[in-house]
């Protein structure tokens, strides 16, 4: 049995990446039905800051040193946050793109996690490896348009590039992609077709993710 956390990084439940991700798990739970599903909300989940104690917790920790007084106190918030997202087995992340790149909320997530002896380690004789290995990603992405292979446009792609480098920096390997493009910029009934070849794209990749 394994277990999955979907990040869901949007606040409408109408968006298109949250609508293709809940096709994404639908079939991943019928495919899987001894597999349990957990949603992380991030536009509703407590997510600590990264401030000044955060971020001093850190650099002791990068010098091998223990955090100490307000420091410790808010190391153990981050270690409780990267605790719950390393327990699960699998991982799905529905985000639409925000910017070019992707909302402010994942970003605050991901720089609660990204952390020295937790999430990725270093050593001068081998330099950076990530700590979360052997989990495969499904990143389910919505952009308001097109950024494919060839496009002009495609160096304007902060979100799937982005996620990409940062989770793999973590350890992930295995990392695939179902995207809904050209929300904004294609006709009506051009967007239907696109979401209609995004949502099957989904259900059949669920059953072998």
């Amino acid at each position: 049995m394994a277990n999955i956390l979907h990040i869901l990084a949007s606040p409408r439940p109408e968006s298109y990446s949250t609508r293709v991700a809940n096709a994404f798990l639908g079939a991943y739970r019928r495919a899987h039905p001894q597999d349990t599903v957990e949603t992380l909300d991030l536009f509703k989940a407590e997510i600590p800051p990264f401030t000044a104690p955060q971020a001093k917790a850190k650099y002791a920790v990068m010098a091998g040193q223990t955090p100490r007084s307000d420091a410790e106190v808010a190391w153990r918030e981050v270690i409780h946050v990267i605790d719950h997202f390393k327990k699960f087995d699998k991982y799905v992340l529905s985000s639409g793109m925000w910017n070019f790149g992707i909302p402010y909320r994942l970003k605050q997530y991901v720089d609660v996690i990204v952390q020295p002896g937790l999430t990725f380690a270093y050593s001068p004789e081998k330099g950076y490896a990530g700590l979360v290995v052997g989990k495969p990603l499904m990143l389910v992405l919505a952009r308001g348009g097109k950024y494919g292979p060839g496009n002009p446009a495609e160096t304007y792609d902060f979100q799937e590039s982005y996620l990409r480098c940062i989770f793999g920096f973590m350890g992930f390997t295995d990392i695939r992609s179902v995207q809904v493009q050209g929300t904004s910029s294609n006709k009506p009934d051009q967007v239907e077709a696109v979401l209609r070849q995004a949502l099957e794209e989904a259900s059949a990749g669920a059953k072998q993710f």
